[in-house]
């Protein structure tokens, strides 16, 4: 990936659209990983007392994978599918982040077939791990 590709929107990226997005900007961008950051803001639809939520940090982990899918298909000059999340295997939330941190979240795929997608996901803040996961996503046909 070049220096010109990390500065695509991410709106370009995903098919979510605001308020709805949870993901700055792509970082990092491997056939079998992907790294985003989403900066913590009081606008944000899952900032709840300068705190963001459980549910804000799920949704970012998934929309670090949507990332990953709609990179790929950039490459292939495709528009971003839409996708789900197809199971969550594990999920832990160490701290949440307040108003103002940036997180930097990688998504590893640990396996893809037909659309379905394994990945393990590592939420860092100020380098130090504050959330996993482990979830399926699943691309729409």
């Amino acid at each position: 990936m070049n220096n010109d590709s990390l500065n695509i929107p991410v709106t370009n990226l995903i098919p979510q659209k605001a308020p709805f997005v949870m993901v700055d900007k792509l970082l990092h961008y491997t056939d079998s990983e992907v790294t985003s950051c989403l900066t913590i803001s009081d606008a944000n639809i899952f900032t709840k007392n300068n705190t963001f939520t459980e549910p804000g940090l799920i949704e970012h982990m998934a929309q670090t994978v949507a990332l990953h899918t709609g990179y790929k298909y950039h490459l292939l000059d495709k528009p971003s599918p839409t996708g789900y999340i197809g199971s969550i295997k594990s999920v832990e939330i160490l701290i949440l982040p307040q108003l103002n941190d940036t997180l930097e979240t990688t998504a590893s795929i640990l396996h893809e077939v037909m659309g379905v997608t394994l990945v393990a996901i590592n939420v860092k803040l100020n380098g130090k791990s504050i959330a996993t996961s482990e979830m399926k996503t699943v691309v729409a046909k």
